[in-house]
């Protein structure tokens, strides 16, 4: 699998960024639900790694069993799947001890950092829609991650360990793109899995297992239907950084799965969204626009082989 300049690159970091989005959006509608039904956070995460497995078997057998062995190619992988899976398991821990809604607009943030790096250090840029785009994502994914949900708030450990979060998935977002300059996607997927699952453990270790865990198919099974939107949406991003700017594809992402998820939520539940959420998905839904139809300034570098 090569990447092409030109229309046909772009056509494909649109649409593996808007597969993505759909994804993640479904997956935000539904990803309560496991708790909600008595299957621990903790346990989820053991589930959604698993779930990483499949698409990474796929994307190997299309790209013809060619797993790059090299040492890079493990780095670059295992560092972009523990960043993720690092983060998210911090997160557990970060919500038990300060308050959801100072948490997840702190880390709804990432972007900034892999705009970042990918600016200064990659030399990406786009045109004025563009940049406006990408102001219009990043004033608009606090809006969209304001939550009234609890926590003690006590000290400021909470706030560092958001801190650490948001740093961590920006810079796995930027080792993204890195990474697609000098390894197959199939490979990247393949260590990113491998990054996943050798956090199980320490998420098994976490579980409170002295609380009643539902094993039944509303449990593990229900939340491995719902993971692996996910895992798929997680692979189509690392397809997306292959052809795209990680300048537009990060915040195009980030800013476009929650407008899916409240969309669901209107739709399905009848939730209407407070004025400031309205207004996060108003904006964001501006900036998804701007980014997507924003012209390329200059083609894409063609890159290795999957």
């Amino acid at each position: 699998m090569t990447s092409a300049a030109g229309p046909s690159a772009r056509r494909m970091w649109v649409g593996c960024s808007l597969t993505t989005v759909v994804l993640w959006g479904v997956w935000g509608a539904l990803s309560e639900l496991s708790a909600e039904h008595g299957f621990p956070e903790t346990l989820v995460y053991c589930v959604w790694a698993l779930t990483m497995i499949p698409p990474a078997v796929i994307i190997l057998w299309l790209g013809g069993w060619k797993l790059d062995r090299t040492r890079r190619a493990m780095t670059y992988g295992l560092m972009i799947g523990l960043l993720g899976a690092g983060g998210q398991m911090l997160l557990f821990h970060t919500l038990t001890i300060g308050p959801a809604y100072f948490i997840f607009p702190i880390i709804s943030l990432s972007p900034v950092v892999t705009i970042v790096l990918s600016f200064a250090l990659l030399r990406e840029r786009t045109g004025r829609a563009g940049t406006l785009g990408i102001v219009l994502a990043l004033v608009a994914l606090p809006l969209l991650n304001l939550s009234a949900g609890g926590g003690n708030g006590a000290g400021v450990g909470w706030f560092l360990q958001s801190m650490l979060i948001m740093l961590a998935w920006g810079v796995q977002a930027y080792l993204m793109k890195l990474a697609n300059q000098h390894v197959g996607a199939d490979s990247i997927f393949f260590y990113m899995t491998v990054g996943a699952l050798l956090l199980v453990p320490v998420a098994v270790a976490m579980t409170d297992f002295g609380q009643t865990v539902n094993w039944g198919w509303d449990g593990p099974w229900m939340a491995a239907a719902i993971q692996v939107l996910n895992a798929v949406g997680a692979l189509t991003l690392v397809l997306a950084f292959r052809y795209g700017k990680a300048i537009v594809v990060a915040p195009l992402t980030n800013a476009g799965a929650p407008l899916v998820t409240a969309a669901l939520a209107m739709l399905i539940a009848g939730v209407v969204p407070e004025p400031l959420k309205l207004l996060g998905l108003v904006l964001a839904l501006t900036a998804s626009l701007l980014l997507v139809l924003q012209p390329e300034r200059d083609a894409p570098a063609t890159l290795p082989a999957v």
